[in-house]
């Protein structure tokens, strides 16, 4: 994996997107290297597992994983292990997240959801089969030789992606009551579905560089507003985009009756908050200043995106 470095001077979009892409090849190769091989009797669910966490999309958290330990002098590739079981989960996510009982969703990444590329039973095991080798790469010696950070990284996935982070966020999003959120419950929700994973993304990475907690509460702040940056934009997408665009269908809030950031504070209020909200991650990267370069300009990308 190239290291680039960090500089004053601000990246270009095409730039950091080459940035962003070349670390997503990385984890996509140790993506392919940890998942088990499609045979025997397990074939097709391991075919499943693969299909969706080797089918690409913008592999943020991982990147966020890998930045995040640059800031405290881990190489990229020491943290490739932590942040391809990060992007495990993700994926587990999306593809219980698409499930008829959930959002329903035909299309994922551009191409057919695993529910409909295979079937609804062979994506809930894959889901599961994702969830569960994560905390087994996170176990393994390779990811860290000192089981204290092993252990300290098990804990907080755990953490993010249970009850009291993703679960319960999903929760809140397919609840009825969903449509009748106001500004602070759908912050609350977003805070759970998105923004867990965000925040433990960049936690792990301090956990694997042994950040002391001003360094470790600064990410996680940084980390927080990011994630919520993140899905107002999301929100602005599924208004602004087409399906082509974005890789998925777009329009589905307002089928779904969801209440949104774009429903309670209009696009251009809701662009205002998310600039506000980057802003107020970036100030949170003062402490490391050159070092966390790249770590700001990624979370002015957000603002950019369109996929």
């Amino acid at each position: 994996m190239p290291s680039e470095g960090h500089r004053s001077e601000s990246r270009g979009v095409s730039e950091l997107s080459s940035i962003l892409a070349a670390r997503g090849e990385a984890v996509t190769r140790c993506l392919d290297r940890l998942l088990p091989p499609v045979e025997g009797p397990r074939g097709r669910v391991v075919a499943a597992m693969r299909y969706s966490a080797l089918s690409g999309g913008k592999r943020l958290r991982p990147f966020l994983v890998i930045e995040s330990a640059r800031l405290f002098d881990v190489a990229p590739e020491a943290a490739l292990e932590c942040a391809a079981a990060v992007e495990m989960v993700h994926c587990y996510s999306l593809i219980h997240d698409d499930l008829p009982a959930m959002d329903d969703s035909d299309l994922r990444r551009g191409r057919p959801t695993v529910h409909r590329a295979f079937d609804e039973a062979t994506a809930i095991l894959a889901g599961d089969g994702l969830l569960t080798e994560a905390f087994a790469v996170l176990a393994d010696p390779r990811c860290h030789p000192d089981p204290a950070v092993r252990t300290a990284l098990i804990a907080g996935l755990a953490a993010a992606a249970g009850a009291a982070g993703m679960v319960g966020g999903q929760m809140i999003d397919i609840s009825p009551q969903r449509a009748d959120l106001d500004l602070d419950g759908i912050t609350g929700l977003q805070r759970l579905k998105t923004g867990a994973l965000i925040t433990f993304s960049c936690e792990a990475g301090a956990i694997l560089g042994g950040a002391d907690a001003a360094a470790r509460q600064a990410l996680r702040a940084y980390a927080e507003d990011l994630g919520l940056a993140f899905q107002i934009i999301d929100d602005l997408l599924d208004y602004e985009s087409t399906p082509e665009e974005l890789g998925k269908p777009t329009g589905q809030d307002a089928v779904l009756g969801k209440a949104t950031f774009v429903g309670q504070l209009g696009r251009a209020g809701a662009r205002s908050r998310a600039e506000a909200l980057v802003e107020r991650a970036c100030a949170q990267l003062e402490i490391f200043a050159e070092k966390a370069k790249l770590l700001e300009e990624t979370a002015r990308f957000v603002l950019e995106r369109r996929t």
